[in-house]
């Protein structure tokens, strides 16, 4: 059954001094997917300011803005209405060497490399490699997708933003972002391209109509078997109608939900909530 989100992404920044001006780009409004229609979405700022939108070179919707005049705070609230749809049944994979080939003479070269976020040493893929020994490649993503969390597991504030998938791994612990970095970066280590997405995940799958949920913001990645699916290593399972796609990349700097510069004396972090309202 379809089901409709109304999510509210609300970020407050607040400086030591009035910033002077600041710049920033905002990734928070969904797409509109196969399995997913954005109905309504809008980004509002505080103190006022005059928004541009654009698609960035990895498909993800930006919004932009300046504040050219000193404000203490800054207060950014996104607002969508989406409507999703379980998935499909997963079709056959194609063979290792047709997605070696395709990987080689495409654009998913993009997703099969390391970048600096899913670097791991060689002994873990390895160790990925023997996991998923004689499987295909969606068999393999879940073999892989299971070492990972079994490593990793979820512990909320283990990490920072700038944590690496072989820090993450080394410690065993991380949240959301963390897990799916490690699980790219060995996906990708067998041959696999794999992307990074971000979004969002209602925190109850059986959720009343009308009742607002506090949840937060979600990470999830995304292979290439003929066609890209996604998987949820945090949760194990693939993605359904309670997981919202917001941008992919190839790891979180792609598709950084808020980032900016300021002139002004550094702050404490940002404070941000996620609000999830089932209405259909």
């Amino acid at each position: 059954m379809t089901r409709r989100l109304r999510i509210r992404h609300s970020t407050h920044v607040s400086y030591a001094q009035s910033a002077v001006s600041s710049h920033n780009e905002v990734r928070m409004t969904p797409l509109t997917l196969p399995g997913q229609t954005t109905l309504d979405s809008r980004v509002t700022i505080r103190p006022a300011a005059t928004t541009w939108s654009y698609w960035d070179y990895w498909g993800t919707q930006v919004t932009a803005f300046e504040l050219m005049d000193p404000h203490a705070d800054l207060t950014i609230t996104a607002s969508s209405l989406v409507e999703t749809a379980p998935p499909g049944a997963l079709p056959t994979a194609p063979g290792w060497p047709e997605i070696a080939e395709r990987t080689a003479t495409s654009r998913l070269l993009e997703f099969a490399g390391p970048t600096v976020r899913t670097t791991v040493p060689p002994k873990l893929v390895k160790k990925a490699r023997k996991a998923a020994a004689g499987l295909d490649p969606h068999e393999t993503a879940v073999a892989v997708s299971s070492l990972v969390a079994d490593r990793v597991s979820y512990i909320p504030g283990a990490t920072g933003v700038n944590t690496s998938a072989a820090e993450a791994w080394e410690q065993g612990a991380g949240v959301c972002q963390d897990i799916a970095h490690v699980t790219i970066a060995l996906l990708r280590g067998l041959g696999l391209p794999t992307r990074y997405v971000s979004g969002y995940l209602h925190p109850e799958r059986e959720a009343e109509l009308h009742r607002p949920v506090e949840g937060q913001s979600h990470a999830w990645v995304e292979y290439w078997a003929g066609d890209w699916h996604g998987y949820d290593p945090t949760n194990r399972t693939r993605p359904d109608e309670s997981h919202v796609v917001v941008g992919r990349g190839r790891d979180y700097d792609d598709v950084t939900p808020h980032k900016g510069v300021y002139r002004g004396v550094a702050g404490g972090p940002p404070e941000v909530t996620v609000e999830f309202t089932r209405v259909a």
